[in-house]
């Protein structure tokens, strides 16, 4: 199970979340400079008795105006997922208890999205570690509340759960160097003749076949990881990659010389949300969720991931 495949995803393409499993969001190292790399998911499963689960679900549906008990807001997510969620053995500011998993604690985007989901509705939020295939039918058994784990929504998920807004959008976008011949390009015409390269079965390969319909372009061999990537731009081997979007400002930083075109050309079907899931007929606590979620900017979000960027396990 991927855990960001969504509904338009062409065929043979992969999602978000196989780009990360293959490339990843963990430190990684490309000349002596610290950079994102993979880390693969670790399931656990909770010990919540099936009795118990099903009078918790019975509970969350039943319109009452609260989310679970009302007080303790159980998060499902896989705690192995950085910079999204991952596992820590120490308490923090940013973290939040794992509660089937003695002594370990939770960071990552996803919690500090649930912290504040929690503040909201006024209770207490603590982190379930489960395998990402369970979480809807955990969140349907009344093992969990909610669901933030870098999901986004696909017709078949709607069919066992309520999502809402998303509460964090990637994409894909184009990075070049600032003395390159493309640095002032802003439609995929213009990048005529120019060497582009992604990751080797990702969207971030396959987009390039939208530039290719404009302008001839040579479609490199993708690179297995985003570090090869990364290295094909700066040793001139390439002359644009594809990225992603919320990574870019990291990326900046670390190679001053990288530059993001600015295209008024888009990818078609390349937006990634995540969103929250919780169980279906409690359309009041899901309208609240959205009314916290709105009240997210986009500058604290961006803020929020680099954070993470930086936190998150090497």
């Amino acid at each position: 199970m991927t855990k960001n495949s969504f509904a338009n995803m062409q065929p043979g393409q992969c999602s978000r979340r196989d780009f990360l499993k293959l490339s990843g969001l963990t430190a990684f190292s490309v000349g002596g400079m610290m950079f994102l790399s993979g880390c693969g998911p670790a399931a656990q499963d909770s010990g919540t008795d099936s009795t118990d689960a099903g009078s918790a679900a019975d509970d969350s549906t039943s319109g009452s105006g609260t989310l679970g008990d009302g007080t303790t807001l159980r998060v499902g997510m896989e705690a192995a997922y950085a910079p999204y969620n991952w596992q820590v053995s120490e308490a923090s500011d940013y973290t939040i208890p794992i509660d089937n998993v003695d002594g370990a604690y939770a960071d990552g985007y996803d919690v500090q999205v649930a912290k504040i989901i929690a503040e909201g509705l006024g209770m207490e939020p603590v982190a379930v570690k489960l395998d990402f295939a369970a979480l809807i039918d955990s969140l349907n058994n009344g093992q969990i509340d909610i669901v933030c784990a870098g999901m986004s929504v696909t017709p078949e998920r709607q069919d066992s759960a309520d999502f809402s807004d998303s509460y964090v959008d990637d994409d894909i976008v184009m990075i070049t160097k600032k003395d390159s011949a493309y640095v002032g390009a802003t439609t995929f015409a213009d990048l005529e003749g120019a060497s582009i390269m992604g990751q080797a079965a990702t969207m971030y390969d396959t987009v390039i076949d939208q530039i290719a319909e404009v302008a001839e372009v040579n479609h490199m061999t993708p690179a297995e990881t985003v570090p090869l990537v990364v290295e094909s731009l700066s040793s001139g081997t390439s002359d644009i990659i594809t990225y992603s979007m919320l990574s870019v400002p990291k990326l900046l930083e670390t190679y001053p010389d990288f530059v993001e075109l600015e295209m008024t050309d888009k990818f078609e079907d390349s937006v990634m949300p995540d969103n929250a899931a919780i169980a279906k007929g409690q359309d009041d606590i899901l309208e609240q969720i959205n009314e916290i979620i709105s009240g997210i900017s986009d500058e604290d979000r961006q803020t929020m991931w680099n954070e993470c960027m930086d936190r998150q396990p090497a």
